[in-house]
């Protein structure tokens, strides 16, 4: 995973008297992985979570696809596959959620590039010019 300074902040506090007590609280707000939790525990933090309903896990995933998109734009090319792959996790996720299957996803997928064509021939488009 990429780290984005944007993705969390940092809260300290620390109590004052005959033992001082630092906590550190990073605070991050999105959906995760569903190990991550217990990735967490096992590192000796404590994970603050809550369970989505459905609504709030449909548009947390959006939310997460845009994040996973970013860091495979940003990532180098030797993280690009694994960028890929969690971009790829999320796209599953969201289809699942809104119940779609993954074959539908393809299916659709190969009837736009039969209609519209694919990537392949690498065409940018700039501008496009229309008469008066």
């Amino acid at each position: 995973m990429v780290a984005s300074s944007a993705a969390c902040r940092h809260l300290i506090r620390s109590c004052a008297g005959d033992g001082s007590v630092h906590l550190m609280q990073v605070v991050y707000d999105k959906l995760v992985r569903d190990q991550i939790p217990e990735i967490i525990r096992s590192a000796g933090q404590h994970p603050v979570i809550r369970i989505l309903d459905h609504a709030s896990y449909r548009a947390a995933l959006l939310a997460k696809l845009t994040e996973e998109a970013s860091e495979a734009q940003q990532a180098p090319t030797g993280q690009l596959a694994a960028e890929l792959a969690d971009v790829l996790e999320v796209l599953q996720a969201l289809a699942e959620a809104h119940d779609i299957t993954w074959d539908q996803v393809v299916k659709t997928a190969a009837d736009k590039r039969t209609e519209r064509g694919g990537f392949r021939n690498r065409i940018f488009l700039h501008t496009v010019e229309t008469p008066d």
